[in-house]
């Protein structure tokens, strides 16, 4: 046999929350998830940014083995004509 409103109401010495308390927790909460949000767009373009550095790594290490064999070839050619 349960008493009227014993379960719904709060613990003894617990005050219910206030409706102003909840809206500042959703308004805290939202401000945080623009906040998840900007950094996770900020992380986005500084990925795209560091896979646009790292092509521009790449292709300059493939011409600088490239250069490094048409000076080995030129230092080669040099040897041979002394």
């Amino acid at each position: 046999m349960a008493f009227s409103g014993f379960y719904e109401s709060a613990a003894w010495g617990e005050s219910e929350p206030e409706a102003q308390d909840i809206v500042k927790d959703a308004i805290r909460k939202e401000q945080i998830l623009q906040e998840i949000t900007a950094a996770q767009d900020d992380l986005r373009a500084l990925l795209t940014r560091v896979h646009s550095v790292q092509g521009d790594v790449d292709k300059l290490t493939s011409e600088n083995a490239t250069l490094q064999v048409y000076i080995d070839n030129l230092t080669m050619q040099m040897a041979k004509r002394k």
